[in-house]
């Protein structure tokens, strides 16, 4: 098992980079468990030919952007069996990119989510984190946003989200 420290903050875009249009993206399906309307902390991750089971847990209630990440990786047969326990899902194509020379993750929300970007920056301290400055291509940082995590985004349409988007006057990227 792999344990280590998460630093992210996670932004909603306003447009789509252009850097993106020569990259290949990987596909991603995220299944969380348990199945209820509540934030799961479990997620099933399949990444490309990749599979893995992940929790992931905050170090201080409220603050979104420090997490703990404990991820099992498992074979193909053992995601499918456990995939089945949960509806709750996202699938999103990813891009890594550099943007204003930072490694970044771009997620293009597919099926359900259609018309939902978000960009994550990863960090090596909490004083890289702090002196990050958004990008301008970055609309708002939706870091601390329940809405908007995972657990809480698998298992609803992009409709469903509409009204919290409208607070950031997000406009859907088609």
């Amino acid at each position: 098992m792999n344990q280590e420290l998460e630093l992210e903050l996670t932004f909603l875009v306003k447009e789509l980079p252009k850097e993106i249009k020569t990259i290949q993206p990987i596909h991603i399906v995220d299944i969380y468990i348990p199945d209820t309307p509540n934030h799961s902390h479990l997620r099933l991750r399949q990444k490309g030919n990749s599979y893995e089971i992940t929790k992931k847990t905050p170090v201080a209630k409220g603050d979104a952007s420090q997490q703990v990440e404990q991820t099992i990786p498992l074979t193909k047969e053992e995601f499918a069996t456990l995939a089945d326990c949960s509806k709750k899902r996202v699938v999103k194509n990813r891009y890594k990119v550099n943007i204003d020379n930072r490694m970044a993750e771009v997620d293009v929300f597919v099926e359900n989510l259609a018309g939902l970007v978000l960009i994550d920056f990863e960090f090596d301290s909490i004083d890289e984190k702090s002196n990050f400055r958004m990008p301008s291509m970055a609309l708002a940082d939706v870091t601390q946003e329940d809405f908007i995590a995972g657990g809480l985004l698998a298992g609803k349409k992009y409709s469903d989200i509409t009204p919290e988007l409208d607070r950031f006057e997000y406009k859907r990227i088609d």
